[in-house]
């Protein structure tokens, strides 16, 4: 991103230092500031976002963090503004520098991606999406939920706003579905959305299937996926009330041509499949599905329910040599069932706890460059925004 770096600086002289030159811009971030200006300081500042220094040098600025969550959405620069502060919180060494600077960042940026009618509601959710990721910022955009609204109502607005078609005529909202993923690891998120007086997770379903978004399907699967370690709701989610197995398999069949045995095994809604079905294209969307049928089927009687009764070790073979390989294997052993009630080595659960933080901090990084690459200003997109 060295180009971010060559953003036009601000005037001063030379001996300066950088925060006394970010100040500088204020002014021209103000209410009422000739808009000529205000979009210059602005793609100033989101060059600035392009590399880790900047970012740094930002993160500590109150004034100039509420300035730029501020700008009036008619404005031009208010969508700079707004992916300036999805490339700030796409840094996870600055969240606390960054909250620090600003503790009701969160509840303002909440504020902006639920509101129907603000049109950069999606960079708002994007950089909630990004400070959410951590379980400390996690919980703390919980307590803003809380806070900001009464009783669970937030959390139902985020899941009303990313199920209702056209909620936002002018933002797509894909982000807030890994939002609600990172939220979902806390337990009080995985309560609401399991409640079955609600049918929250019932909403949820059909958009392991949304085509036109990988954020999106990503981001509910993941929230489904966390769901599933509730092993008391298991027989729940297996059952009439919600028959999450279909939605879970569906994505993962692909033309697979089965006998006429194993047709009648499966669900009926995975019967006789167009020959065209396509297979969910990406790979850690598949695992995430793959892992959420191994956590609700942990226990004995959803084991047999989900491995025997429907068919799920055909289906589920049939992605292997494609993509990521999967193994189903055989009835466990006795003792064996629940694998999150097995006691590993402590050996053995050092070295698989190492390779868990490299496989995190790899992701974190990819993830890191693909919002900035995707959300960066044109001069600055080194490829097309993915869909």
């Amino acid at each position: 991103m060295g180009e971010a770096g060559a953003g036009a600086g601000a005037p001063g002289g030379p001996e300066a230092s950088p925060e006394a030159e970010v100040v500088k811009l204020l002014p021209f971030l103000a209410p009422g500031a000739r808009a000529d200006l205000q979009a210059a300081a602005v793609r100033h500042v989101l060059a600035l976002t392009g590399s880790g220094p900047g970012r740094a040098l930002l993160a500590g600025q109150e004034a100039l963090l509420q300035a730029l969550v501020e700008l009036a959405p008619a404005s031009a620069p208010a969508r700079d503004a707004a992916r300036a502060l999805v490339n700030l919180a796409a840094d996870p060494g600055l969240h606390e520098t960054l909250l620090a600077a600003d503790p009701g960042l969160p509840a303002r940026l909440l504020g902006r991606a639920l509101d129907p009618q603000w049109p950069w509601a999606e960079e708002a959710a994007a950089a909630l999406a990004n400070l959410s990721r951590e379980p400390g910022r996690c919980a703390e955009l919980m307590a803003a939920l809380a806070a900001a609204e009464p009783a669970d109502s937030g959390l139902e607005r985020l899941v009303r706003a990313l199920c209702t078609p056209g909620y936002n005529a002018r933002a797509p909202l894909h982000y807030l579905a890994p939002l609600l993923s990172n939220l979902s690891q806390r337990p009080a998120a995985r309560a609401f959305l399991l409640d079955p007086n609600r049918c929250v997770v019932q909403r949820l379903l059909p958009l392991t299937q949304y085509p036109d978004s990988s954020v999106r399907r990503g981001g509910v699967v993941g929230t489904l996926r966390n769901c599933c370690f509730e092993h008391r709701y298991h027989e729940w989610l297996l059952g009439p009330e919600v028959d999450i197995l279909p939605f879970l398999l569906l994505p993962l069949a692909g033309p697979e041509d089965f006998s006429e045995e194993e047709m009648e095994r499966l669900p009926a809604d995975l019967q006789y499949l167009p020959p065209d079905k396509q297979r969910e294209p990406d790979a850690d969307i598949r695992k995430m599905l793959v892992e959420a049928i191994m956590l609700v089927s942990r226990s004995p009687a959803p084991q047999h329910q989900v491995g025997s009764r429907c068919g799920t070790r055909e289906l589920v073979q049939g992605c292997r040599g494609w993509g990521r390989g999967v193994l189903i294997g055989d009835e466990p052993e006795r003792g064996m069932e629940n694998l999150l009630e097995v006691q590993v080595p402590e050996d053995v659960e050092q070295q698989l706890q190492q390779l868990d933080c490299r496989e995190q901090e790899q992701l974190e990084r990819e993830q890191e460059r693909e919002l900035e690459l995707a959300l960066a200003p044109e001069p600055w997109v080194e490829r097309t925004t993915p869909t």
